[in-house]
């Protein structure tokens, strides 16, 4: 069982990757009030590094498939954790602009890479479980990350906030350089399980893909019915995600009246259900997979489901106790922080070839975060325009819904990069029956 110290690993990069995200969130207020920004410029604020990273994501994923997990992780480790640092030694709008952008270049590989590390150690039966660890380290930066820098930015600035996230990210580079290797090649792990790892690791029934390249590649992805249904579930999933990651903190400030540390403690309750809850439901998926008759895609049947109960957000407005409303947006995120999870799982399952998860992978981020992008803006113009957040909760539920049709009617059918392999499986990987 050492691969779980893999699966471990995977879950301390996002809580870095994400920890440097929050930072900017829970400093907005300060940040805003030093600037002199309205919300509308907040909100290109916080998706600014978005933009780059939806550019980079493709081509991420191929290098992934090119060079493997451990150069593209720790090279785009110190890249992001450099950027964070850019963010507090700004001095103008401009400059912090930029930081953020070259925030979205160095995040952009984290979870293709991530993807591609799943599918080099994680046992086809153990694939919900070791992306469950990989996005639950994203919600547990999350969650401690509130806590955490709102009490640097307190204690010391928040420029400081910036410069010690940072350095732990250049730390964690210099680690997972140090120690990470593929189950072929790493020293520490016993033979029986390195045996294990390499004739469990690929889909059942699947045989390998004709080498392509990895622009043939993407344009096979590109044809996959299922492969667009997995990215429009994952943007659908993605706006939530990003609507609470960005404005839940300035939320709180605003309509409830609570200072920094406060408002990162009340943050830090919803990403920390779901950083716990993410894991178990993560085990769960992979259990129900196991029963006999379960096909691959039985997977999206489980994601529609925690995308409906997600869209519990739907009656946020309609609450006016704080805990209550605490309640639903900590059932919202963890239901649609698991979707997200196990859509990579389901990416995995469905895709013929490993060679090329990096891009699968890179092509369902992608899905994710051009939704992504607009919902701290468009939150920014809700805001602004109505003076409350009740507008921005009612397009994130409608979101969550429309994701969990498209995946539950979409993704059925294997991921093929080319026409002929697909012939030639057209018997394996059949979706289950209704």
């Amino acid at each position: 069982m050492r691969r779980y110290a893999v699966y471990v690993g995977l879950f301390i990069i996002m809580f870095i990757n994400y920890l440097d995200r929050m930072n900017l969130s829970v400093a907005a207020k300060h940040i805003a009030e030093y600037f002199d920004l309205t919300p509308v410029q907040m909100g290109y604020v916080f998706s600014s590094f978005l933009w780059t990273y939806l550019l980079v994501l493709i081509p991420a994923g191929m290098a992934a498939d090119r060079f493997g997990g451990r150069a593209i992780t720790y090279s785009s480790l110190t890249l992001w954790s450099l950027a964070g640092i850019w963010t507090g030694l700004a001095t103008s709008f401009s400059s912090m602009f930029a930081s953020r952008l070259a925030l979205g270049i160095g995040e952009a590989a984290s979870y293709p890479a991530g993807g591609k590390i799943v599918r080099e150690w994680a046992p086809k039966a153990e694939r919900g479980i070791a992306t469950a660890f990989l996005n639950s380290g994203a919600h547990a930066g999350l969650c401690v990350g509130a806590l955490i820098v709102g009490w640097l930015i307190v204690s010391y600035g928040w420029r400081e906030s910036f410069y010690i996230t940072g350095a732990a990210g250049l730390l964690l580079a210099l680690l997972w350089f140090l120690l990470y290797r593929k189950p072929e090649e790493a020293a520490w792990l016993s033979e029986s399980e390195r045996r294990f790892i390499l004739a469990q690791r690929d889909p059942q029934g699947a045989r390998d893909e004709p080498q392509v390249s990895a622009g043939k590649a993407f344009a096979g992805l590109l044809k996959s019915s299922s492969m667009w249904a997995l990215a429009l579930t994952q943007g659908c999933a993605g706006y939530t995600l990003y609507l609470f990651m960005t404005w839940l903190p300035n939320y709180l400030v605003m309509t409830r009246g609570m200072d920094v540390m406060k408002s990162g403690a009340f943050t830090a309750i919803p990403y920390g259900v779901s950083a716990v809850l993410g894991i178990l439901l993560g085990y769960v998926s992979d259990r129900l997979l196991k029963r006999q008759g379960t096909q691959p895609s039985d997977r999206r049947k489980l994601i529609a489901g925690l995308l409906l109960a997600s869209s519990v957000i739907l009656l946020a407005p309609l609450m006016d106790s704080v805990w209550v409303i605490l309640g639903l947006i900590s059932l919202s995120l963890a239901c649609v922080g698991t979707a997200m999870a196990m859509n990579i799982a389901l990416t995995t399952d469905l895709l013929v070839d490993g060679q090329h998860n990096g891009a699968a992978v890179g092509f369902l981020i992608l899905g994710g975060n051009t939704f992504g992008t607009a919902a701290p803006i468009i939150t920014g113009y809700v805001v602004g325009a109505t003076g409350g957040f009740s507008g921005a909760f009612v397009i994130a539920g409608l979101l969550l819904v429309a994701g969990a049709a498209v995946i539950l009617i979409g993704a059925r059918k294997p991921i093929h990069v080319t026409a002929r392999s697909a012939a030639a499986d057209a018997s394996l990987l059949q979706p289950a029956s209704n």
